[in-house]
């Protein structure tokens, strides 16, 4: 489906639940990545949990500073629904990390409900919120939470050109109240892409495999080499650009009046290969101050980077954000956010990424 103006959703609370950041020139030091690929990626920092919670875990701390943000106004009721989304391991088999954040974050007793749409996945759960609101009077909860470790998981290789962060993130969306509205958000597929991140030939059957630690790179490698670097990268720019497109004559705006460009938090080289070249903007309209402290973290890029920029005082009352998003599949979205008002004090001063500060209003 399509977010347009006339849903009339709004961003009731959004919160985010980051562990330390472990500097890059750290990640160097002690031989989780070399010097040429930290500095290819520009990253200062990655958020990094070494624990044994289960990453749901990290979307429930999140969801409890969205929920009770939404709640300061007594007239919304709890969540109808809960997306959780996510991108990799979620800590146990045959178990439901929807109903274990529901509960944890005691987000009310509606459908609690997993998306698993990868990078997309945040933007995806939104989507649905949005679906599931049109014409129920209430709010949904979409959180995303994910940890990206050895042996399975290597955040500095398995994705050449993105470094991948531990964190969760949440967001409660309504159409009785909130700070900011969602006034439009398309997405729009292309299912020839899928074979990019599985084994097996491009267009046939794919097959099972038990690699570890994953290593994307070599996926797309092969894909490419298969179908071709041509039409691989004409592929991937028209469904971003079809996503895009969509967004802005959904909410009857042109390009020259967004203020703030929300991109995934991937390297500086990918950012500019994939989104400023074709946008021709430079990073400093974009969220790449918080991306680049913090690293990618699957689903939740998009609501991480608003909620840094909330908190830093940089997103104004008045101004709009263009949200984008894209995951394995492939699906690409775009959506536009416009604040309304500051839902807490600005910051002075703001270093990225924001200390954590569970019990802030």
């Amino acid at each position: 489906m399509t977010i347009t103006p006339s849903d009339n959703l709004r961003v009731a609370g959004i919160g985010c639940w980051l562990p330390p950041a472990v500097p890059a020139a750290e990640a160097v030091r002690r031989g989780d990545c070399d010097q040429a690929e930290a500095d290819r990626a520009g990253m200062v920092s990655v958020t990094v949990d070494d624990g044994t919670e289960v990453p749901a875990e990290f979307a429930a701390r999140a969801a409890r500073v969205a929920l009770r943000q939404a709640r300061s106004d007594q007239t919304l009721p709890d969540p109808a629904i809960l997306l959780h989304a996510h991108l990799y391991d979620q800590g146990n088999q045959l178990w439901s990390p929807a109903g274990y954040v529901q509960r944890r974050a005691e987000a009310g007793t509606g459908p609690a409900v997993a998306v698993q749409q990868v990078s997309n996945g945040g933007m995806a759960a939104l989507d649905l919120a949005a679906g599931y609101l049109r014409g129920r009077p209430g709010s949904a909860l979409v959180t995303t939470g994910d940890r990206y470790c050895q042996p399975g998981f290597d955040r500095w290789h398995s994705d050449p050109g993105t470094v991948y962060a531990d964190g969760g993130t949440a967001l409660v969306l309504s159409n009785q109240a909130g700070f900011a509205r969602l006034t439009a958000l398309a997405t729009v597929s292309d299912s020839t892409l899928e074979g990019m991140h599985r084994v097996g030939p491009a267009a046939g059957a794919g097959r099972t495999t038990n690699r570890r630690p994953v290593q994307l790179g070599l996926l797309k490698d092969a894909f490419v080499a298969e179908v071709g670097s041509g039409r691989t990268l004409q592929r991937i720019v028209a469904g971003q650009q079809a996503a895009t497109v969509e967004a802005l004559e959904l909410a009857g705006l042109k390009l020259p009046e967004i203020d703030w460009f929300v991109l995934p938090h991937f390297g500086r080289r990918r950012l500019r290969s994939n989104y400023l070249r074709y946008l021709e903007i430079d990073l400093d309209r974009t969220n790449w101050p918080v991306s680049r402290a913090i690293g990618h973290l699957g689903a939740g890029d998009q609501i991480a980077s608003v909620e840094q920029l909330l908190r830093a005082g940089l997103l104004q009352p008045g101004q709009r954000c263009l949200l984008f998003a894209v995951g394995a599949g492939f699906t690409w979205s775009a959506a536009v956010l416009e604040l309304d008002r500051f839902p807490y004090p600005a910051v002075e001063n703001p270093v990225f990424p924001l200390p954590n500060k569970e019990l802030l209003p």
